[in-house]
């Protein structure tokens, strides 16, 4: 190997740099994300729809898997958005029943 160990560690810190950057920028996303989804649970509301959307779920698995250049397998895929929804199905079901989660996270 022709790097020596502390190239390599620059490398790596390199590397860890650039993750501490798209993490960030994540944060950022999933946070306006789970914003449109509050305004949306505020209509469904408004209109007594219920927070759950299996059709809707189902449409955006599909996408991501449809879109997914890989490295991340479809399954993978999946179960990151499964989290996603459920972070976005969980503040919904809070601002529309308050009530039901007082003192829970």
């Amino acid at each position: 190997m022709s790097e020596n160990s502390s190239d390599i560690r620059e490398t790596i810190s390199g590397f860890r740099e650039e993750i501490d950057q798209i993490d960030s920028r994540l944060l950022e996303i999933f946070n306006r994300r789970a914003s449109l989804a509050l305004e949306i649970g505020r209509i469904k509301k408004t209109l007594d729809l219920p927070v759950y959307d299996p059709s809707r779920e189902k449409r955006i698995f599909d996408r991501m898997k449809g879109d997914n250049p890989g490295p991340l397998d479809n399954g993978a895929v999946v179960r990151l958005f499964e989290r996603v929804i459920d972070e976005s199905r969980r503040l919904e079901r809070i601002m529309t029943h308050p009530e039901d989660n007082s003192g829970k996270e």
